[in-house]
């Protein structure tokens, strides 16, 4: 039987930790349904200031880390993402014990942005390592030393595994069950709770949401000019040749402000303004080329598949509306 932890942190989701005790749940009622001893105990976990959240879940023993002993799978569920590193240092209490049960044998893995507090440990220094899609450039900036594969749903390193966002939960929650109870356990989950088992990226549920919160007046004009402009099939030298400053200097700054050189920026957001035609009308491909900036059909194809992960056909027929 598997000893499995889950941490009950502060300002956990209920959507991820819900999602994590249904699935185990329901393999446990599998297995006694056909006579055989479940396969996991599920344990919560709390500090001092949390004891609180225990009365949520009166269905689970619950242990403070002081009384808690060694568990084999300890498992850290998503949390908000409003001010994560105010999150953090609310949940600096798990560090140490979380570094101390993995050098004692235990397994970690963490859902969405849980990946944050499992990289605040060290302990995912140079392993790899994914989170929710759009928290990828912070969680990056706060853990350079993370080998962050912003693409991935799943991934696993040296007994650490992470997850993507939000449903991606479901898909390490199956990666799991696949380790420690078997394949055919893993395709009779993803049959109940209607998984696509065959889902390895999440980059094409991202959405490019440009950095605004600067007070570089240069950069925020060379923003506005792009955004204004993307339509117009022309380069990027001529979107920006009216700001006051040279190139070099525009570059540099616009890079070390929003993370991406003009260019990419441009890219990016003719890309995502190519995602919501496919999404929301019924334009031909020609047409929304054309109306996204682009006046050559491969050059886009080659980007858009590059920045979202699929062609614009596959998008589109996985997220039209219209359709």
């Amino acid at each position: 039987m598997l000893q499995i932890g889950i941490l009950l942190t502060r300002h956990y989701k209920l959507l991820s930790l819900a999602a994590i005790t249904d699935v185990l749940d329901t393999v446990n009622k599998i297995y006694q349904k056909s006579d055989q001893p479940a396969p996991f105990t599920v344990t919560l976990l709390y500090t001092p200031d949390t004891a609180h959240l225990t009365s949520a879940f009166p269905a689970y023993p619950a242990q403070t880390l002081a009384d808690a002993g060694t568990f084999k799978l300890l498992l850290i569920p998503s949390f908000t993402a409003d001010d994560i590193p105010q999150v953090l240092a609310e949940n600096e209490a798990w560090l140490p014990w979380l570094r101390q049960q993995y050098k004692n044998g235990a397994e970690l893995a963490s859902f969405c942005t849980g990946a944050f507090l499992l990289a605040a440990t060290g302990l995912l220094d140079g392993k790899i390592a994914t989170t929710h899609v759009d928290a990828c450039k912070e969680f990056s900036r706060a853990f350079p030393r993370v080998n962050l594969l912003s693409d991935k749903t799943v991934t696993h390193d040296a007994g650490i595994y992470t997850s993507g966002g939000a449903t991606s939960t479901f898909h390490l929650l199956l990666h799991l069950l696949e380790i420690h109870c078997g394949i055919e356990v893993a395709v009779r989950m993803a049959k109940i709770f209607a998984i696509d088992m065959g889902r390895d990226k999440q980059s094409y549920f991202s959405t490019f949401q440009p950095t605004r919160n600067h007070h570089d007046d240069l950069v925020a004009t060379a923003q506005l000019k792009i955004e204004t402009c993307y339509q117009e099939a022309g380069t990027i030298e001529e979107m920006i040749k009216d700001i006051p400053s040279s190139r070099r200097n525009i570059v540099r700054r616009f890079k070390q402000v929003t993370g991406v050189t003009p260019i990419e920026y441009l890219q990016l957001t003719r890309i995502e303004a190519a995602k919501k035609l496919l999404e929301q009308t019924g334009q031909q491909m020609t047409e929304i080329i054309y109306n996204s900036g682009y006046n050559d059909p491969k050059a886009f194809r080659k980007v858009f598949r590059k920045t979202v992960g699929m062609t614009p056909s596959e998008y589109r027929e996985k997220f039209n509306a219209v359709r």
